[in-house]
């Protein structure tokens, strides 16, 4: 028996030139949570991240947080989908820089419906592999949990992959996995059970590290 703690990275570059880096907010997002995980007493046995700059760099903060010394496994399978490729299945036109809250919205209008038709196989966004590819990644990372880890085990990804796992565990539909994925908040955390047959979903998107009034304007959805 063990427990997963899936945890989404902290705060990115949201409208910058180059989005895959977290923000100084992000940054004190995820040296948060690692205080919390040391103050909780909680150790990892076994430490599993995506490749991508935004997810090493969450788990580098948690790491020094939490004062514990602990190499990654590095799993490409727990990266996220490009978004610019989805949404230009639906809006071959560059977007404008989302800097209104209308403009925000209509960015995610266009990656709902974008990933809609991806996940359902319907359109193939441009160097990005299918949906069932990507969910494969993902699973791969699932089963290698529960068949060669124990204990406490930490896995740091985005906000897709995350979704895909608790959409892959409780077998959502791709409209109610893409609404999961919309939910999710930087640095939070969703929490599975597993043994060596199956996971099962306890807790889904919480930040028991920013529950406090001084932390109220670090949490971000971005």
């Amino acid at each position: 028996m063990g427990t997963l703690y899936l945890v989404r990275h902290g705060q990115a570059s949201f409208g910058a030139e180059d989005y895959d880096q977290l923000s100084a907010l992000g940054l004190q997002q995820s040296v948060r949570l690692g205080q919390y995980f040391r103050q909780k007493g909680l150790a990892f046995d076994t430490v599993l991240s995506g490749t991508l700059r935004r997810q090493l760099q969450t788990y580098a903060a948690i790491r020094d947080g939490g004062a514990f010394d602990m190499a990654e496994l590095q799993w490409p399978g727990l990266n996220e989908f490009d978004s610019e490729a989805v949404i230009a299945t639906v809006h071959p036109n560059k977007l404008e820089k989302p800097d209104t809250p209308e403009l925000y919205r209509h960015h995610f209008r266009l990656l709902r419906d974008g990933l809609t038709q991806w996940m359902n196989g319907v359109v193939s966004p441009r160097g990005m592999p299918s949906y069932q590819e990507f969910k494969q990644g993902v699973v791969s990372a699932l089963d290698h949990v529960r068949k060669n880890c124990d204990g406490n085990v930490l896995l740091v990804s985005s906000g897709g992959p995350i979704a895909t796992a608790v959409g892959h565990i409780l077998g959502t539909m791709p409209e109610t996995t893409i609404e999961l994925n919309m939910r999710l908040r930087n640095s939070a955390i969703t929490e599975f059970a597993f043994n060596p047959k199956r996971h099962t979903l306890v807790t889904f998107n919480t930040l028991p590290h920013l529950d406090h009034a001084d932390h109220a304007s670090w949490i971000t959805h971005t």
